[in-house]
């Protein structure tokens, strides 16, 4: 979903608001915190945090790679 929103002063910040059908598709609430993330095309805003994504990526990729060694272990 695309939607066009507007950018408000709030004292020395800039600020918007989300409309609620997409606040409630991602399960956002009031206090809820989200994460700004710069890209080649503009502004990211979401509510997964990017580096435990790629922590979460490294840790499947070193999981493969070492998977006997990992069940070894595991016994």
């Amino acid at each position: 979903m695309i939607r066009e929103v507007t950018l408000r002063l709030y004292g020395g910040s800039l600020g918007t608001t989300l409309p609620k059908a997409m606040t409630d598709r991602l399960n956002l609430s009031a206090g809820d915190k989200v994460f700004a993330v710069e890209t080649e095309h503009g502004i990211l805003l979401t509510p997964y945090d990017p580096d435990f994504l790629r922590a979460m990526e490294a840790e499947a990729r070193i999981s493969k790679r070492y998977q006997n060694a990992l069940r070894e272990l595991a016994q």
